[in-house]
């Protein structure tokens, strides 16, 4: 879909002016205000700010699920804004992965089919599909799960599952909301552990948002939004 991959010396993420405005009139309600920002390819990025801060709309539109009302965002050097609705429905399906904090698996599914879902989407054959589910539900230790539906796994193993679904397309990025919200400490870190593994091992790109300290540590570098601006931006 013409993405320049050699654009920006390694520059993933471009958003330039960014600002998005809900309803019309008395009932605008403007979510961001001129949004800034640069993420580079591998790196790992925590987004923490209050409730109404922001920092779920900016990841919709990183995810291509919503598009702002004024401002540039630019993946690998390609403006979003130039795209139609169904070339953002095609960098989503080869570019980007996404976790959740409710997991959003099909319940009445199969591990090894949730897995199987995004190479369903791009029409994969269904030996290729099985073999890089079977592979990513490995990676995420749960060989000889494919079987298991969500209802007869833990919650840790529920997002595993997930994680598994967002990275068998080996996406160059993966916006992660709240991926630990629904867990215990021992399950969070494990996630957490899992995260921090494809971003060093596999060079993938994670913006994960967290409203949790103990689990933005993970990352490289935070991101903290407050009233739809940045408002610090740190290394770690």
């Amino acid at each position: 879909m013409g993405i320049d991959h050699s654009s920006d010396n390694q520059v993933l993420i471009r958003l330039q002016g960014i600002t998005k405005v809900y309803g019309r009139g008395k009932a605008a309600v403007q979510a961001l205000h001129g949004i800034d920002m640069c993420i580079r390819e591998g790196e790992f990025v925590a987004v923490m700010g209050p409730s109404g801060s922001g920092k779920s709309t900016c990841m919709n539109i990183l995810g291509c699920l919503d598009i702002p009302t004024t401002g540039s965002y630019y993946f690998r050097g390609t403006e979003i804004g130039r795209l139609d609705r169904k070339q953002r429905a095609l960098l989503r399906r080869y570019y980007i992965g996404f976790v959740f904090q409710g997991f959003n698996l099909l319940n009445r599914t199969s591990a090894l089919e949730n897995v199987e879902l995004p190479l369903i989407y791009r029409g994969l054959p269904i030996n290729e599909r099985r073999r890089l589910a079977r592979q990513a539900l490995e990676s995420v230790d749960l060989k000889g799960h494919d079987d298991y539906t969500p209802g007869e796994l833990s919650g840790g193993q529920q997002q595993r599952v997930a994680i598994a679904r967002a990275i068998v397309t080996h996406p160059a990025l993966l916006l992660a909301d709240e991926p630990t919200g629904n867990l215990d400490s021992v399950r969070s870190r494990e996630i957490m552990e899992l995260l921090t593994k494809f971003n060093r091992e596999e060079g993938i790109t994670i913006v994960m948002v967290t409203h949790e300290p103990d689990m933005a540590r993970y990352a490289g570098r935070i991101i903290h939004f407050r009233d739809g601006l940045v408002e610090t931006d740190a290394v770690e």
